[in-house]
């Protein structure tokens, strides 16, 4: 450092001494001081929830897990607690939500959906704010329109689904720790550690963002009182979520459906963290906001932006590669977070060096990504963007169903058009079914075995199947004693095919059959018929 020079003075002056300039300069903020903080928190928001209620029907659609989400939130609290002890259990606490939203609300597509369009506002808000916070305004408000535009988190936001509050909790976390390491409070860090818990709780993949928030601490250098206030707080969210962890466990089953990696998801996962770790590249990027160093723990956009978007996605794709498949993109939909902030800084960082208004770059910005995604964002809202459609399915059964007729879902699972849409199977006999999935705590019910489901439909004339567009070979022996008795015994009329589903009209080939002794019996439900059950294969329906 530099030595002070010292100026004599004169008689009508004091002497004076002068102090050369710092070594360590505070960097300057990007493009003056931007929006006001409002501002830069509101508009992210508000443009989450213009394209959060753009199409949120979805042409009047309902895919599958959305259909888990609107049958279970029907059920009473009790009838939830019951079922989280046999199957969904990750899901236990979005249910209980749900249930309290269709209570006071009423139950539609748009109070199914509006929860998430709502949550992701929130995080789009937080995004900006966060980046503000650590790049300036114009960083942040780039941030969070970045955020907003995304195609994952446009698909996200208009879904039935936990995936946009626990994204919304992520945030809040992330700007809690930002928070906790420029100024620590023990209520900062105790409410670090209660959402943490929260996001854990609807979703426990989310802890992956711990593994970020440490990756992060270690970049920053805190003291060892800030990294020992964060072991406590992040390991009080990781004991009250342990339970939920270990009771998910009994039901992994429910995520056999999973698909192994393959080079497009890793292509996808390097492309993100790619784009994010050259952002990191720039000086507004790597250098801490304000006029304390690094060293002091105050923490760069980088530090907290890279990691939380490559460390979640890398651990997840990591441990599928090697352990078991588990990596599904919205398991970890929240390492879009990282990706926006850094691209929030390199439009701030644009604007600089190109001499450009900010106020009109971003807003440029803004309009030709809106563009340049408008087929993807159309695709987004149209059936097409999800598997199938239970809706559709419903409307199919009406036309081609007759009073009295049986009915048999194939796979079981694809019961989930009855329970949502009970109506179009009035007068229909669900021939298969033991036990109601309220009474029977599973997410489609309980069949019988499968002897027992071979004789019901062999008493039929006429059977009306549910199944898949493109159904996957059987895999249990429910399923098997269906398929084998209705190709040998039965003639299809009729198929009609709409939206992922399709609604097959099955008749006797030799016309025996006496429409079943079960014909006019409703079920313990008191909606479909059930025959007489010797034996019941309680196989509790996980979505496939």
């Amino acid at each position: 450092m530099k030595s002070p020079t010292v100026s004599p003075g004169t008689a009508l002056a004091p002497p004076t001494v002068a102090t050369p300039a710092s070594d360590v300069v505070p960097r300057p903020p990007v493009a003056g001081p931007g929006p006001s903080r409002a501002s830069t928190a509101a508009v992210p928001a508000g443009l989450v929830v213009a394209l959060g209620l753009w199409g949120i029907t979805r042409e009047n659609s309902m895919w599958r897990d959305e259909a888990a989400t609107w049958q279970v939130a029907r059920r009473d609290l009790p009838e939830i607690w019951h079922l989280v002890g046999h199957a969904d259990v990750v899901h236990g606490l979005y249910y209980a939500l749900m249930h309290v939203v269709f209570e006071v609300f009423g139950d539609s597509l748009l109070t199914l959906r509006a929860p998430s369009v709502l949550a992701m506002a929130a995080a789009a808000a937080l995004v900006a704010d966060l980046g503000a916070r650590l790049a300036g305004r114009w960083s942040g408000l780039g941030a969070g329109l970045a955020f907003a535009l995304v195609p994952a988190v446009q698909t996200y936001t208009q879904e039935g689904r936990p995936y946009a509050m626990v994204t919304a909790m992520v945030a809040l976390a992330t700007w809690l720790l930002v928070s906790a390491l420029h100024n620590p409070r023990a209520r900062t860090w105790t409410a670090y550690a209660l959402v943490v818990l929260l996001g854990a709780l609807l979703n426990w993949f989310s802890l992956l963002a711990l593994l970020a928030h440490a990756a992060t601490l270690v970049l920053a250098r805190p003291d060892r009182t800030v990294l020992t206030r964060w072991l406590l707080a992040a390991g009080t969210a990781v004991l009250g979520a342990l339970p939920l962890v270990l009771a998910s466990q009994s039901q992994s089953r429910q995520v056999s459906w999973i698909p192994p990696a393959g080079p497009g998801t890793m292509w996808l996962v390097a492309g993100t963290v790619l784009v994010a770790g050259g952002c990191a590249l720039l000086r507004q990027a790597r250098e801490p906001a304000g006029p304390t160093s690094a060293a002091a723990g105050n923490p760069s956009l980088a530090s907290v932006a890279v990691p939380l978007c490559a460390v979640p996605q890398m651990t997840l794709l990591a441990v599928s590669l090697t352990w078991r498949p588990l990596y599904v993109s919205r398991y970890v939909l929240f390492a879009h977070i990282g990706l926006a902030l850094m691209l929030g800084v390199l439009i701030a960082a644009l604007a600089g060096s190109l001499a450009v208004r900010p106020a009109v770059l971003l807003a440029a910005a803004t309009a030709l990504a809106f563009l340049a995604l408008l087929p993807a964002e159309r695709q987004i809202r149209s059936v097409e963007s999800r598997v199938d459609d239970v809706l559709a399915a419903a409307a199919l059964v009406e036309a081609a169903g007759g009073r009295g007729d049986a009915v048999v879902f194939l796979p079981s699972a694809r019961r989930d058009t009855a329970l949502v849409t009970p109506s179009a199977f009035d007068g229909l006999r669900d021939i298969a079914l033991a036990g109601s999935p309220a009474e029977s705590a599973t997410l489609h019910g309980i069949e019988t075995a499968p002897d027992t489901t071979a004789r019901a439909m062999l008493r039929e004339r006429r059977i009306i199947l549910i199944s898949d567009t493109e159904p996957r070979r059987a895999l249990n022996a429910r399923d098997r004693a269906k398929t084998r008795v209705l190709r040998k015994h039965f003639v299809v009329r009729s198929t009609l095919v709409q939206r992922g589903r399709s609604v097959t009209v099955y008749e006797r080939v030799d016309g025996r059959g006496d429409g079943g002794p079960a014909a006019d019996r409703p079920s313990r439900d008191g909606r479909l018929g059930a025959p007489p059950s010797p034996r019941v294969d309680r196989a509790r329906g996980g979505r496939p």
